[in-house]
């Protein structure tokens, strides 16, 4: 699972539209209409053979085709049934009785998904593309989503403005628009997915990250309107004791009622929040226009499917410290991988570095930084709590909340237990996680390790936090 996309600031308030199953790319008119420019119709002819000499393909290949899809179905199933949260086999019915009609349906999601996945693996069209119109298709996809996030903004924004008596009629042109962009979205989605799994895939075998000198499991995005989060804490302490997944976009009236009715029947600490991101198989990629976060994101959530083949990953939910250290390896991963898949294939979106006149420039002391009073924060917090001083932590909560809101963290709806036990478990930068110690410890090991790829194998065996402080010790 990864956070929200903005700095940790809580719910992202986006608007999120059912994507509809999109047609095999094989099937329909080819990519002559998706890559525009001079050399369409050679793209086409080239794109064209080689789907044809894929669907010639003999008997071994069927049955070979027949066989993977049975194994990525079965790890597919695996996947769900370990997914990034602690069981749920002992929760209270009372949680059923509130969120019932709200879970998300992770067997029609996962149905649809390795459908249209496998449909789309008899023949992948992007596999005939030069690495230019790859890199022109993946940028005009990104700029798609980026267009589908605006008018979904637009919609938000006529709904809840209080002076458009018929907010209904004055979005019928901005739907119309709507069912366009989600139309052309759908028929880039496959061959996008598609690029960057590979590319994804050919920065992880360069770092080592191979089982039997193959990717595995094998790299798999699909880009969809995430679930929404139900994270439960102990009011007495930071612990993530429930996760549930429900619904995209519920919106905050919704999540509002949600969480009241948790808390005052189970007195628990509780928030409904946005994700960035969750490793299912294929993992859920957040719809974001940043290819950066994006990338980061697919890698975060490969690292997960690694990691749930090993020690570190299948005792995920077993404790708060390998929580802790699973979602913090993610992190890490991600980034640097993302950063060598920018730099090798999108070299125009790396950052421009600082002039030395602006790296040198002191930074203004008065200036708000998140980070740092998010931990001061927390620190505050867990010493209240420790002292059982429930109630005094939650008003002070609340006053720190208003302070992140007047400096313009304005999606920081709630500020409770619950918030830290979701956030501070993505430890790899100070923050949400206060004092806590394995963040560090797992940032030090990395620092330690020759390569990501010797980082990675030295944490995938791991039982516990234990072991990391005695690897860290010799």
């Amino acid at each position: 699972m990864e956070m929200g996309e903005q700095k940790q600031a809580g719910d992202m308030g986006l608007l999120c539209v059912p994507i509809p199953l999109p047609v095999p790319l094989f099937r329909g008119p080819g990519v002559q209409s998706i890559i525009r420019n001079p050399r369409e119709s050679a793209l086409t002819r080239q794109v064209g053979t080689g789907i044809i000499d894929r669907m010639k393909s003999n008997s071994r290949w069927r049955r070979f085709f027949r066989r993977a899809l049975f194994a990525a179905i079965c790890l597919a199933l695996l996947l769900v049934l370990t997914q990034e949260w602690p069981d749920r086999a002992a929760t209270d019915y009372r949680y059923d009785a509130i969120i019932h009609n709200r879970r998300f349906d992770f067997v029609g999601w996962e149905l649809r998904a390795l459908t249209s996945k496998a449909l789309y693996g008899l023949a992948p069209p992007h596999t005939s593309l030069s690495p230019e119109d790859q890199k022109r298709i993946t940028l005009r996809f990104i700029d798609q989503l980026h267009q589908v996030r605006s008018l979904e903004d637009q919609i938000a924004a006529t709904y809840a403005d209080p002076a458009i008596d018929s907010p209904r009629m004055a979005v019928a042109e901005l739907q119309l628009q709507m069912t366009l962009a989600r139309q052309e979205l759908a028929r880039v989605q496959p061959l996008a997915e598609g690029i960057l799994e590979e590319q994804i895939a050919s920065v992880l075998a360069k770092e080592g990250i191979t089982m039997a000198g193959r990717i595995f499991p094998p790299v798999s995005l699909r880009f969809t309107p995430l679930p929404t989060m139900l994270v439960v804490s102990p009011r007495d302490r930071i612990e993530a004791i429930h996760f549930f997944a429900l619904e995209p976009g519920l919106g905050t009236i919704d999540r509002v009622a949600i969480e009241e009715a948790i808390d005052q029947e189970l007195d628990v600490s509780s928030l409904v929040t946005n994700i960035g991101g969750l490793a299912v198989y294929p993992a859920m990629m957040p719809e974001s226009s940043s290819l950066p976060w994006v990338t980061s994101t697919g890698a975060h959530e490969w690292t997960h499917h690694y990691l749930t083949l090993h020690p570190l990953g299948i005792l995920y939910g077993s404790d708060a410290q390998l929580r802790t250290m699973n979602e913090t390896v993610a992190n890490i991963v991600g980034k640097e991988i993302a950063n060598q898949v920018v730099q090798r294939y999108y070299p125009e979106l790396v950052p421009t570095p600082l002039s030395s006149d602006a790296s040198d420039s002191e930074p203004d002391p008065n200036a708000f930084e998140f980070r740092a009073e998010m931990r001061i924060t927390r620190l505050h917090v867990d010493g209240l709590l420790a002292q059982g001083k429930i109630e005094a932590a939650e008003v002070y909560m609340e006053a720190r909340r208003r302070i992140f809101w007047e400096n313009g963290y304005h999606h920081l709806r709630k500020l409770n237990q619950a918030y830290f036990a979701f956030h501070g478990a993505y430890a790899d930068e100070p923050g949400g996680a206060g004092a806590d110690p394995v963040g560090p410890a797992v940032v030090e090991l990395r620092a330690q390790c020759a390569s990501l790829g010797e980082f990675l194998q030295t944490m995938a065996p791991l039982t516990s936090f234990g072991e990391l402080e005695a690897i860290l010790e010799d």
